[in-house]
């Protein structure tokens, strides 16, 4: 009984696919029917007519040829201009009419056969082009008759038979007339049907029709697969996973054969969807990501021979999905090794693509950046929720390496024009950047931190002036900028006058500031490079902010070296602020001499700033806070700097006014 019921099943759903094919081989032939429109075949007879009418003209002359010629030969000569008092007689056998000036020629006989469509082609040659213009309006509505009936009508007869053999599987299911097995064997069966049906639609232009009914042969043949592994437990998941892998490749070779990027990505999917759909829910980490990685070459290898762009982000991100799902469900630190290979893999897969294709072209695609971006974050994200912080040493070394490997990749990249860096190159380049400046707070702590961010800085700076980068530039005054926060904000210890390690940190700052500045001046004298005034603006903010930092460092050792040392007689707090004016009144005569003497007008300026704030000091806070011995030496001091300062400042005017 059961197998007659399946024997039923196989011809309710055989006999509309056979009547489709049957249909649409019959429609084929209508259309090549009614392809024959009445305008075409009216242009063919007449072409035919003028092809005998020159026949016929060609055997009249060969056979009127002997009586032309001997008729000649009796025949008066007629003068081009008879008088008009001697009119010419009629040829014999013409009517007899009215004398005319100049009466015409007498048309050649013709055969009588085909004397009415010969006379028609000459006198009407242009006859058959009224044909069309009077049949367009039947021709219009055949065309949209034909639409309707020949096309719409298909598809949606195709449809409906659809729909039809959906609802009999549903009733038949619903009503035990065919069991586990035969409600596989129909998935399948109908699965591997469209995709042969897929083909022949794509034969005859339906190509976006085609490549839906292959993915949903793809859906219907794992659907099936799953339904007879996990649902029905027909047969192993071992076999199952085995019949999915082979679903997935039958449609990448579909996908290749057809150069139909459209359904490499529904392939990809489907791939994708394979171990999720047979998860058993246990830890198969092995089987998992060698699956996925396998998936992923794969397609990864398809994507660089057909140049499609898409599968790369598509597989990055699943395999993404499947990673961190793993490890947020079954990770475990006696895992480390196998998680952080297959990691390890994961990156080197995703980035061997991009880099093949940087290497061959100067350009990469957005998607392609996109993904070099997000892989190296996702891999530092995975080094560092695995290795941190019981392995620093281990994730300081990867971190390097994954810079100079992003390094590495810049310098091999092809670049169009010599000396410049492309998208890609920038790219590459501030990520091996990016990585070393990681590194530097995994393996350093606190002053160290500072320090490294500087160095870092400073080179940087120097680089992007050499090489004329703005991005390497920007990056190390960035960094500078960071360090000089850092050195601010962060404490550090100050045990010893000047020799601790608050001032040190201060001071490597400051020489890093100072080197930057060296090296843009020592670019700037280049005869070939010429500064804009945003890059001016900035060395001056530079050599500031210097200045501010050296005056910052030696201001707080002096403060707390008179806060902490027990002078006979001295009150601490006083010292403190008669140390400060002496300092900054002394660092300013330093900066106004050093103005002067190389012709810096911003030092100058500073130096007279600086004076102007020990001048506000001592007259409204140290004459009213300090004791008057104090108060007496904090003037006199001042004096003598300002009166020194004034006499510096004529002797340059002077120097200015004398004629050279």
């Amino acid at each position: 009984m059961t197998g007659l019921i399946l024997l039923v099943a196989l011809l309710v759903i055989g006999t509309p696919v056979l009547a489709l094919l049957a249909f649409s081989r019959a429609q084929k032939l209508s259309e090549k029917v009614d392809s024959l429109r009445p305008q075409d075949l009216i242009s063919r007879i007449y072409a035919l007519e003028q092809k005998l009418d020159r026949l016929e003209k060609l055997f009249q002359t060969r056979t009127a040829s002997p009586e032309i010629a001997s008729a000649e030969s009796v025949k008066p000569s007629v003068p081009h201009a008879a008088p008009a008092t001697e009119p010419q007689p009629a040829p014999i056998g013409a009517p007899k009419v009215t004398p005319q000036p100049q009466p015409l020629p007498p048309a050649p006989p013709v055969r009588p056969t085909t004397s009415t469509s010969a006379s028609t082609a000459r006198t009407a040659p242009n006859s058959p082009t009224f044909a069309p213009i009077a049949h367009a309006s039947t021709t219009s509505s055949h065309d949209l008759e034909s639409l309707i009936g020949g096309s719409w009508f298909n598809r949606l007869g195709i449809l409906a038979l659809i729909v039809a053999v959906c609802l009999f599987l549903k009733y038949a299911f619903d009503n035990d007339w065919i069991g586990p097995t035969g409600r596989v064997a129909i998935g399948l069966f109908l699965g591997a049907a469209m995709l042969p049906w897929s083909q022949w639609l794509l034969g005859r232009g339906y190509s976006y029709f085609s490549e839906g009914i292959a993915a949903f042969g793809q859906a219907t043949l794992l659907l099936s697969v799953w339904a007879g592994c996990r649902y029905y437990t027909l047969f192993s998941l071992d076999v199952g996973f085995a019949a999915m892998i082979v679903v997935t490749a039958v449609m990448a070779a579909v996908a290749i054969g057809r150069n139909s990027e459209r359904i490499a990505v529904l392939s990809l999917i489907g791939g994708f969807l394979t171990p999720a759909l047979l998860s058993t829910g246990r830890d198969q980490e092995f089987a998992l990501f060698t699956y996925l990685l396998i998936l992923g070459a794969g397609f990864l290898v398809t994507a660089g021979f057909r140049n499609w762009s898409s599968l790369a982000p598509i597989s990055f991100f699943l395999t993404q999905i499947y990673f961190w799902g793993y490890y947020s469900e079954f990770y475990r630190p006696a895992k480390l090794a196998m998680t952080l290979t297959f990691a390890t893999l994961f990156f080197l897969l995703f980035m061997a693509l991009p880099a093949i294709r940087a290497a061959r072209r100067s350009t990469l695609e957005t998607l392609e950046l996109f993904v070099i971006l997000l892989n190296s974050f996702a891999y530092m994200g995975a080094l560092y929720a695995m290795l941190w912080p019981g392995y620093r040493w281990p994730l300081t070394l990867a971190v390097l390496l994954l810079s100079a490997l992003h390094l590495g990749i810049a310098r091999f990249v092809r670049s169009d024009k010599p000396g410049e860096w492309t998208a890609s190159q920038q790219l590459l380049a501030g990520l091996a950047l990016t990585f070393v400046t990681i590194a530097i707070p995994i393996r350093l702590d606190g002053k160290w931190i500072t320090l490294a961010f500087a160095v870092e800085a400073a080179l940087l700076i120097r680089m992007g002036y050499r090489s004329m980068a703005p991005l390497l530039r920007a990056a190390g005054f960035v960094l500078l900028g960071i360090a000089a926060l850092r050195v601010l904000l962060i404490p550090l210890p100050a045990e010893h006058f000047l020799f601790n390690e608050r001032f040190a940190t201060f001071l490597g700052v400051i020489a890093c500031m100072g080197f930057a500045l060296y090296s843009a001046q020592q670019q700037r004298s280049s005869p070939d490079v010429e500064f804009d005034s945003t890059d001016l603006t900035l060395l001056a903010g530079l050599s500031i902010v210097m200045n501010i930092y050296a005056l910052v460092a030696l201001s707080l050792e002096l403060w707390d070296y008179f806060g902490h040392s027990a002078t006979i007689g001295i009150d601490r707090g006083l010292a403190q602020h008669l140390a400060l004016s002496v300092l900054w009144t002394a660092y300013a005569t330093v900066l106004l001499i050093v103005g002067m003497k190389r012709q810096s007008q911003l030092l100058r300026w500073q130096a007279l700033i600086l004076f102007g704030a020990a001048v506000l000091k001592v007259f409204f806070y140290d004459s009213s806070f300090l004791e008057r011995f104090y108060r007496i030496l904090s003037f006199f001091i001042l004096g003598i700097v300002l009166m020194v300062v004034s006499l510096l400042y004529q002797r340059k005017t002077t120097r200015d006014r004398l004629p050279s």
